[in-house]
């Protein structure tokens, strides 16, 4: 669900401190905070259901989940605390951010391996076959394009030697049309538009839930300095979170999780429901700590194209404070 900035800035106003008895929070007006992310697949699906099912509500939090299609804005909103929480991976500009000194970092750790569909054209059969191709990226320094940059580091293909050329033209859906339509020689996409490309007669290169490859996909950033002022609005929002993956893998909520996700994805239909709903299942960790070696992964792979990224070490950009606290309180 897009809304408009203009819209993210003016949910701030009128905010109010919560107590944290769990007696008071029913009584007390809700705690507004922002929630943003930008991977426009059912990769966000956690976000999706913990809005729709009002597990968010439950912990006192009136939260605005909102796209933002720049990884630069929305480390912007967060220094400028217009956000205070951001759903993304580790990511060239997530990770340029911190090398820059700005206090952001990973407080949970959701998808916890490099998930999604490398979709290319039928002429395309083999990675050597992307040497000399356009492939399509939201952003540069983004989500989609650090997890291309991680697909192509598997394969042993390096884009400045092997004269791979990255062309910006917007989220997952504007990619899989583009291409259907031959803008582009392929893309880094979720379950749901590469499906929706592979109907079309287009080529799935590698399924990467398979390959189980360490990285860290999709985390909550925050700043620490956000942290340090209000555990409880980030205990409360990761509290909604593991509720929502416990709701995904619970079967019997298989039709609400399709539901919001035809709804949030703005398709007419989800085509192979059935098949998406059981990915979404293994899809997220329950146990929502980090993944350090998925994090020392992205380190290496995005130190290649930002030197600065090299001088970080992961405990510089990790604050595992809250989900400690969670399990020792057996939330997970």
């Amino acid at each position: 669900m897009r809304i408009p900035w203009s819209g993210v800035l003016a949910s701030m106003f009128g905010v109010f401190l919560l107590s944290f008895s769990p007696a008071l929070v029913k009584a007390a007006p809700r705690k507004k905070i922002v929630l943003t992310f930008a991977d426009f697949s059912e990769r966000s699906g956690a976000l999706f259901i913990a809005q729709d099912q009002g597990f968010f509500a439950e912990q006192g939090l009136d939260v605005e989940v909102v796209q933002i299609r720049s990884g630069p804005v929305s480390m912007s909103a967060l220094a400028t605390g217009d956000t205070q929480f951001y759903a993304s991976g580790a990511t060239g500009t997530n990770l340029g951010a911190m090398a820059q000194g700005l206090d952001i970092v990973f407080i949970a750790g959701l998808i916890n391996k490099l998930d999604g569909y490398f979709v290319v054209t039928p002429k395309i059969k083999n990675p050597e076959d992307l040497k000399g191709k356009i492939l399509g990226v939201q952003s540069m320094g983004g989500g989609i394009w650090s997890y291309t940059m991680a697909a192509l580091d598997y394969w042993g293909l390096i884009p400045e030697r092997d004269k791979i050329e990255f062309r910006v033209l917007g989220d997952q859906s504007i990619l899989a049309q583009s291409i259907m339509k031959g803008l582009i020689d392929g893309a880094f996409l979720g379950y749901a538009f590469s499906k929706m490309a592979e109907r079309q007669g287009f080529r799935i290169l590698a399924d990467f839930p398979k390959a189980n490859v360490p990285y860290q996909q999709q985390g909550i950033l925050a700043r620490r300095s956000f942290i340090d002022q209000s555990p409880e609005v980030a205990e409360r929002s990761l509290r909604a979170l593991v509720r929502s993956i416990a709701f995904i893998q619970d079967s019997a909520n298989k039709q609400a999780v399709i539901r919001s996700l035809a709804k949030w994805l703005r398709l007419p239909q989800v085509e192979g429901g059935e098949d998406l709903y059981e990915r979404m299942k293994i899809l997220y960790d329950r146990r929502i700590y980090p993944t350090k070696e998925g994090l020392n992964r992205a380190l290496g792979i995005l130190s290649k194209a930002n030197p600065k990224v090299g001088t970080l070490k992961v405990e510089d950009i990790l604050d595992e404070r809250i989900v400690r606290k969670l399990e020792r309180e057996k939330v997970f």
